[in-house]
C-alpha cells in the first residue's frame, strides 16, 4: 500500500472525526427541546439543494475541515419545515426567500443514523440520527449575493458548483444513502426528460473498512 494512499486515508479520517464532533455538538444544543427529537430518537432537520441555470448544485466546505455537504439544519420547536429551510438558507448561505425559487421537496422524512461511537449516550432524550425533509431551490440572484459569513458562526468557508451526482460520492459516508435518495426523488424537477446516469451506489459502511 503506497504512502500517498495512506496519507489520503488519514486526511479523510481526520475530516470525518471533525464532522462527527460538529454533529455531536449540534445534537447537544437541541437535546433540551424534546419535541424536535421523535420517539425513535431522530432529530427533525431540513436539507437544502441549491441549483443554478446550468443544473449544477451548490456544494459547501465545512469551515476548517476537508468535508463538503449541502446546507442543512435542525427544525426548531413550533417551526415548520419550510420556515426552517428559509432560516437555514439565510444563516448558512446568506440568501433570502426572494433570492431563490422553491421547486419542490421530498414527500417523506429521509433518515440517517449516526455511528454508535459518536452517540451521546448520557444525553436525554438520546439522538441517534437525523430525519430530514429535502428542498430543491433554484437560485434567482447573482453569485455576489451569496454570503457565508453573514452570522458569527458560519457553517461553510468555501463553496463551488458541482455536477448533479457528485455530492453522493463526496459527502461523509453515513449520509450517502440519504443524499442518493433525495437527489433521485428530486431529479425530475431539474431533468424532466431524465436525469444523467448515476454511476455511484452508496453503501452505509466506513469507506476504509475492507472485507478480506
Amino acid at each position: 500500500m503506497s504512502q500517498v494512499f495512506l496519507r489520503s486515508c488519514m486526511r479523510e479520517l481526520i475530516g470525518v472525526n471533525r464532522h462527527f464532533m460538529e454533529e455531536s455538538k449540534a445534537v447537544k444544543n437541541i437535546n433540551s427541546r424534546i419535541s424536535v427529537i421523535d420517539s425513535e430518537g431522530f432529530r427533525a432537520n431540513v436539507g437544502i439543494i441549491l441549483c443554478n441555470d446550468k443544473r449544477e448544485l451548490f456544494w459547501g466546505r465545512r469551515i476548517g475541515q476537508d468535508a463538503w455537504q449541502f446546507p442543512q439544519g435542525g427544525i426548531n420547536e413550533g417551526e415548520s419545515a419550510e420556515d426552517a429551510m428559509f432560516r437555514e438558507l439565510k444563516e448558512e448561505v446568506g440568501l433570502e426567500a426572494q433570492h431563490v425559487e422553491l421547486l419542490g421537496c421530498t414527500q417523506k422524512w429521509l433518515r440517517y443514523r449516526l455511528p454508535k461511537r459518536y452517540l451521546r449516550k448520557n444525553s436525554m432524550p438520546l439522538c441517534i440520527g437525523q430525519k430530514q425533509r429535502w428542498f430543491m431551490l433554484k437560485v434567482r440572484c447573482a453569485e455576489s449575493d451569496f454570503c457565508l459569513d453573514k452570522f458569527d458562526k458560519p457553517e461553510f468557508d468555501h463553496w463551488r458548483w458541482v455536477d448533479y451526482w457528485q455530492p453522493v460520492r463526496e459527502v461523509v459516508f453515513f449520509k450517502r444513502n440519504v443524499y442518493n435518495r433525495a437527489l433521485k426523488e428530486l431529479a425530475p424537477l431539474l431533468f424532466p426528460d431524465g436525469a444523467p446516469e448515476n454511476n455511484y451506489r452508496p453503501r452505509n459502511r466506513h469507506p476504509y473498512r475492507h472485507r478480506r
